[in-house]
Parts: C-alpha cells; structure tokens; sequence
C-alpha cells in the first residue's frame, strides 16, 4: 500500500500538477452499497490499455485480494472511485473467467460502509470453510485489511457484497505502523499463513499461522531493509522440490524454505523479478499472486501507476504465470504471460532465416495498434552493433519507444541480458499505454508504460539493424483484439451473454441496465426458449412503458409483458396487444414482473402475487431469445433470470412497497432502504403465526412487519445489528433481547399474536424470546421492513 510520506507526496504533486487539485473522494451508506460511481466508456479513449485491466474510471494502486472463486478470478484493487488522484481508500472490484477478459464490477469495500483504513490487502477462498461463515452454497471469499493490525472481511456471494467479521476489530493487533496483510494456504501443514509487513525499527514481515482464518498466531518475523510493503510468500516447484518465495512491493525477492513458522533463506541478497520502474506510481509495484488458481498454477499481476488518461489513473500489467529455475546465480523467478493471451489473437505473419539490415525490414507495410511480437536473433553472427524494434513509427523515423539490443554491451532495452547459445529471443506485448518485454525463457521481464499514438500514420513497425545486419531466425506478429465488453457489470442475470442492444442506449448503473430511448427498446441475451417461466424487476424513470421480453428475435421481434404509466400491465407482441391488467403504475417505482409460456398459453404475474393477472393465448412466436424492453424515456431492468427460483412466500394479491426499493433475486426478495422501508402484501390477519428467514446483508436491521396499515404503521419484530431482536411499533420499542446478530447471516423469525399478547421466537429456539404485550394495532397487513441498510428475506408463511 503507498502510504510512506515521501512516496505518497511524490504521487499527489505528480498527480496535482497533471490532473489539478485534489478532490477529496467520499464515503458511501450501507443503503447504497455496493456503489457503481463509473460513468459509461467504450474503453476506447487514447492510452487505454485495450488488454491490460484498468479501472472504468478514477485512480487505482495496489492489487489487493486476487482470487480464484467459483469459478471466476477476482481482481481487487486500491481504488479512488471519485477522483484520478490516491485518496480515500476504496477495495475495486473486477472479475474474469480466463484472466484476460475483465469486467468491472461495484465497489467491494466501501468506507462509510465497511470499518478501518481498507488498504491493501490479501484473500483466498475458504472451500473448506475452515472458518465457518460460508452462509450458502458458494465459497466465502475471505479478505484482509488494515493498517497497525488486521481486519477481516467476508463474501458469501461471490464478491458482489462484503460484511465485517466481528465489526471490522482487528483480528491481529499489530503495535508498530504496519499494513498489507497477504494470506495463503499451507496444504502441506492444514493451515493459513500470513505475511505482514511492520516496521519493528525497520523493514521486514511478521509470520501469522491459524487453522481457521480467525485465529492467528505469531510464529516468526523476517527483517530486511529491502522488504518495504506489500509483501507476498507463496511456494514454488523447483526440480521435483518446493521452495518458498518471499517478495516486496518492489518486485525484489528472496527464496528459501519455511517450515510452517519461520521463512528462512541462504541467500539473503535479493534479486528483481522486473526490471522496470519499481517504485510506487512507477511501472511495475506491489505485485501480487493469485490464491487458488486452477491447475496450481501461481499468477500474478502488478500495478502501473504510469498509465493516465482522461478518466482514469493507472493499470495492472498482464497477468504471468510464475516459475522457479536454477541458475547459476541460484533460484530465480520466471515470469511467462498467460496461456490465455491466445484468445484475443487475430491475424498472424511469421518469417525465417530473414536477415535484417537497411533496405530489408520484414515488418515494412505493417500497421498495427495493439499486437505481439516474438522474434529470436542471431547474435553471435550478428555485424549490427544494435538491433531491435522500433515502436509505434511514423514516416519521418520516430517513434514512440524503441526495444533495442546492443552487442557491444550485453544489453536489452538498457538492461543486462547476455545471449545464450548465440542467441537473444524476446516478446514484446503492446498495447496502447502499455508495453511489456519478455526475455530469457521469462528471467527477464520489463514492464513498462508509454503514450502510444494510435492514430493510423502512427502506427507502423520497423525492424532496424544499425551498422550492419543480423539474421532473424524466426519472427511472428499477431495483433491482439480488444479484451472489454464480454460480460455484464452491473445486471444479476442467469441468461447467457453476450447481451446486444436493439434499440437505445443501454449503459451500467448500481441498480442494473438503464435504458435511454425514443421508442421501443431491446436489450437482448443470447439464451433462447420456448416453453419457459421468467421474471426480473423494471423501474421507470422518464420512461412511458418498461419490461421484460421473451421468445423474440435478434432485434426484439417477440412477446412482451410490461408495465404502463397508461395503468396497465401489458402483454403484447409487434401489431397487438393481447391483453392488459388494469393497476396504478408509478415512476420511480420497481415492480417485479414473472411470465410463464406453456405452449401459446402466456400467463403473467405481477409483484409476487399468487394468481396470475394476465392469462391469454397467441401463437405469434413459438421460442426465441430473453431480454428487456424500454419505450420512451429511461428505466432500468435487473434480476432478469429464468427458473422458477425467487421470493417463495404465502397466498396473496400483488404485493406493495413503501419506502426503500425492493427487487428480487433467486435466493429471495432484497431491499434497500435509508430509514424504514415496508413491502407488504395484501393479506390481513388479527390472530396467527408469521414466520420467514430475514438477513442484514450491510447496516441496520430487518423484519416481519404485522398488523400494518396501507402505509406500514404496525407491528415489526427485526434483528438488529447492534446485536439484538427488537418488538417495536411506530413511537415505542416495546421488547427486545440480545442477540448476536451479525451482517450476512440469516436468521429464522416467528412471530405469535393473541389478542394483544405479542411472542418472537429467534432462529428456531425452543422458546419465545419477547413475550410482550400491546393493544394498539389488532389487525392489518402481512409485510417486511428494512431499516438503514441492505437487507433480504425469503421463505414466508402464516398459519
């Protein structure tokens, strides 16, 4: 984490003579969590990398808590949402399914919503659930913070909310100044390891083990005055052994053993695993490995603080496998791009036994943006005192970087890289604010950053031997497509990409896909049915009419149910409307819309309500794709999923909100709510059992509200964070009882009324922990209620 005074005074003036003043970034409420702060981008403004990860907008530093989890990497990052300078700290978020394709994602970690300095940070997933707070079917996702101690955080939905374990305290207490907590699983022993990097006068780590991510013990601290921040321990195989790597923010490293307590090495000298800038707003700092990678494989991604366009403040480099050789200067890392680099080849030319020399380029005529070059040269036939590429060239000769070999002195790119067995090979990644070299089966690496012009008449290559020639004896370049724009952002779907547009502007907003359009638009997926059963919320901004699409065709031909502001839900299809349900439609305002196809049979549900209120015929289209559809003006869609999963509740008519914004999911119904939100069904009662499973996902508290009027006035029995269940009605708590009621997890309530006495039973006791008494609401509605925060509830009954 940048954090030292000197380091982080440089970065701010650079930043401020750039950029302009400093703009102090804000923090975010439980309510509103998780933010998506990032304005709209194509990802293709000048000096976006178009391969290598940067953040849709603001400032990032430090990778922090790189996973692999059910089935996705997940790229956390130090992050400034608010503004291109460092400030205010907030956890990124990003997530890929092959390490290349990012898509960026809400906020992780949010100040104001999350306790503590949230700098940087490691994580792994728990698939054993050593810790015991998997609260689902998904590996938690585990992850640590802080600064002169360790918090822990922690996500059962895979990255899309985090909760505070034990309130954000520090798990470790850390005395000293300190940060940087990285964590990985010692298989070999059944443990957790990690890394701390303290100043205990003067640089170094502390070890920490536990057997359960909670609960850690000191074992060793390893001093050395290289070792400054962000610090990384993970094994490697080295010829039929494993050997232990300790690394720096630098990008230096050491190797050794440890022996589940104590890192210890026989060669303290460390060694630089690249050789570009390794300072903090350099080209290559705070490196960290991936946990959990398939196939053992140890990836790892740095930061690229030099990399500054018109929305956005630095990179990462691409992602490298890591390796472990022998040599005669002992272990030393190798450092390969990932395999999966090959998914973004296009076209490719490959040359042998060229000999390079003036009036002989190979690479004449060739014009490219973003591409790769590997070549292998040989030297030791070589009359050219240098050799090399020539970058990003022009008519005139310039160029925006030259890679240069030089004979005479031993040297790629100014560093040292002797020739073996005659020879120098090298790969060059380039993209557009980013250049990446590789040498000597990956021993030598230099990352780097440059403003390349990608303008056409820049965008030429040049092969250059100057004072004489050298032979190539073989040469490939392969342009490198675009790695954005696969997967969705912010829209919870179980529908299958890639999505397309038919109609509008449909662009990423915290609460989904928003819409911008004339007439009727259509966001589309790639799954397609027939007879099938659908359902997502839409909320209507300016928009007159918003809903969900089925069984349509690439550009929106098909069947849609939505809601009017006219005062209908509707179902139509191109030429007729088929049926309407008469109901008031309000801006502003999510419904939640169900539609189940059986043959020409077409029957829709309206928010959560038992029966349906359309149920018609039509042959008009017999299958096709799922989507969305917008008709002049904006809304927005989410949760669009097929399934009969949802909110699994009693018989009743279409249930309402007041206050908060309530949706749905497949594992229940969600609310968020600044004070007290109620969604509440039309179903009364007066003496009966009410019971549901109710979750804080972040902030306050949630229940089942009873006895309640149109506008929620009644009676609500809620777990509480501040560890507690709580009777409460409109002016007076009437009981409550100490609970440890902690964020994410959830909790069965049941609720008894006779006459005006009032029970609540907590999470399948045996016995009432209110038994109360209050006269003031004797019947009404059934309902819940969200108070301060984000919150969730699902399987409800009365009897």
């Amino acid at each position: 984490m940048v954090r030292s005074a000197r380091v982080l005074l440089v970065v701010l003036l650079t930043a401020s003579a750039l950029l302009g003043p400093v703009v102090p970034a804000t923090a975010g409420t439980a309510w509103e969590y998780p933010e998506f702060p990032y304005p709209a981008t194509t990802y293709q403004e000048p000096f976006r990398g178009q391969f290598h990860f940067s953040s849709q907008s603001g400032w990032m530093n430090d990778p922090n808590g790189l996973v692999f989890a059910n089935g996705l990497y997940h790229f956390f990052y130090q992050h400034n949402p608010h503004g291109l300078e460092w400030d205010t700290m907030h956890w990124g978020h990003a997530t890929s399914p092959d390490l290349v394709h990012w898509t960026q994602k809400p906020i992780a970690l949010e100040p104001g919503v999350h306790p503590g300095t949230l700098f940087s940070g490691g994580g792994v997933v728990d698939r054993d659930n050593t810790s015991g707070l998997k609260t689902g079917p998904l590996d938690p996702i585990v992850v640590f913070s802080g600064t002169n101690g360790v918090s822990i955080f922690v996500s059962n939905d895979n990255g899309r909310s985090f909760q505070a374990y034990d309130k954000g305290r520090k798990q470790i207490e850390i005395p000293e100044e300190s940060r940087d907590p990285k964590v990985i699983r010692d298989d070999a022993r059944g443990q957790w390891v990690m890394v701390v990097w303290s100043n205990r006068g003067g640089n170094g780590v502390d070890v920490y083990t536990s057997p359960d991510l909670l609960h850690w013990t000191f074992g060793s601290r390893y001093a050395a005055d290289w070792l400054f921040e962000c610090p990384d321990l993970f094994p490697l195989p080295l010829a039929g052994d494993r050997r232990w790597v300790l690394t720096s923010a630098t990008g230096e490293y050491v190797v050794g053993t440890f022996d589940g307590t104590t890192f210890r090495t026989e060669r303290p000298q460390p060694k630089k695993m690249n050789l570009g800038t390794t300072y903090a707003g350099g080209t290559f700092y705070a490196a960290e490995t991936f946990t959990g990678a398939p196939d053992g494989r140890m990836v790892q991604m740095a930061w690229q603080g030099g990399n500054r366009g018109s929305s956005w403040t630095g990179n990462a480099t691409f992602p490298v496998a890591l390796g472990l050789v022998d040599t005669p200067d002992g272990p030393r890392i190798t450092r390969t791009p990932v395999a999966e680099l090959g998914s973004l080849r296009a076209d490719s030319r490959t040359w042998r036994n060229e000999t390079v020399r003036d009036g002989h380029d190979p690479f004449a005529g060739i014009l490219a943006d973003t591409y790769e070059i590997t070549a292998t040269f040989d030297v030791a036939s070589a009359t050219a005192g240098q050799f090399g590429f020539a970058l990003h060239s022009r008519g005139d000769g310039s160029a925006d970087r030259t890679v240069v070999y030089d004979r005479a002195a031993g040297t790629l790119d100014g560093k040292p890289l002797p020739p073996t067995g005659g020879e120098v090979s090298l790969r060059l990644l380039v993209d557009r604010g980013q250049l990446e070299i590789f040498s000597g089966d990956g021993l030598f690496s230099v990352a780097d950053n440059v403003n390349f012009d990608s303008a056409a008449v820049s965008q030429g290559i040049r092969l250059f031997a100057t004072g004489g020639q050298v032979r190539v004896k073989n040469a490939t370049f392969t342009r490198l497509s675009t790695s954005w724009g696969t997967a969705q952002p912010t829209l919870e779907s179980t529908l299958a990409g890639p999505w397309h547009a038919a109609g509008g502007s449909w662009t990423d907003v915290g609460a989904g896909k928003q819409a911008q359009v004339t007439g009727d638009g259509f966001y589309l997926s790639a799954s397609t049915a027939g007879d099938a059963e659908y359902q997502g919320d839409v909320r209507l901004g300016t928009a007159r009419a918003a809903g969900l699409t089925f069984r349509a065709t690439a550009d929106g031909a098909g069947y849609t149910a939505n809601v009017d502001t006219s005062g209908v839900v509707k179902l139509w299809r191109p030429g007729r409307d088929i049926a309407t349900y008469p109901t008031p439609i309000a801006a502003d305002t999510t419904y939640h819309l169900r539609v189940r196809t059986t043959g020409p049979r077409i029957q829709v549900w309206l928010n959560h309500g038992t029966a349906p209120v359309i149920d018609a015929t039509d042959d008009g289209y017999a299958s096709g794709r799922f989507g969305a559809n917008a008709y002049q003006g904006s809304a927005t869609v989410q949760n669009l999923n097929t399934g009969p999963a949802g909110f699994t509740s009693f018989t009743s008519g279409p249930w309402t909100a007041v206050g908060g914004t309530w949706t749905t999911t497949p594992d229940g119904v969600r609310a968020s709510s600044a004070g007290d939100g109620f969604y509440l069904s039309d179903r009364e009662g007066t003496d009966f059992t009410y019971e549901g499973d109710v979750s804080v996902t972040n902030g306050a508290a949630a229940g089942l509200t009873f006895r309640a009027a149109a506008d929620g006035a009644g009676y609500t029995a809620n777990i509480d964070t501040d560890g507690l269940v709580k009777l409460w009605r409109p002016g007076r708590d009437i009981a409550t009882y100490a609970a440890p009621v902690v964020e994410g997890r959830t909790y069965h309530l049941k609720v008894q009324t006779a006459g005006s006495r009032i029970r609540v039973w907590f999470d399948h006791g045996a016995t009432p922990v209110i038994d109360a008494a209050d006269t003031t609401y004797p019947a009404g509605r059934f309902g819940l209620d969200a108070y301060a925060g984000n919150a969730k509830a699902q399987n409800l009954t009365i009897t």
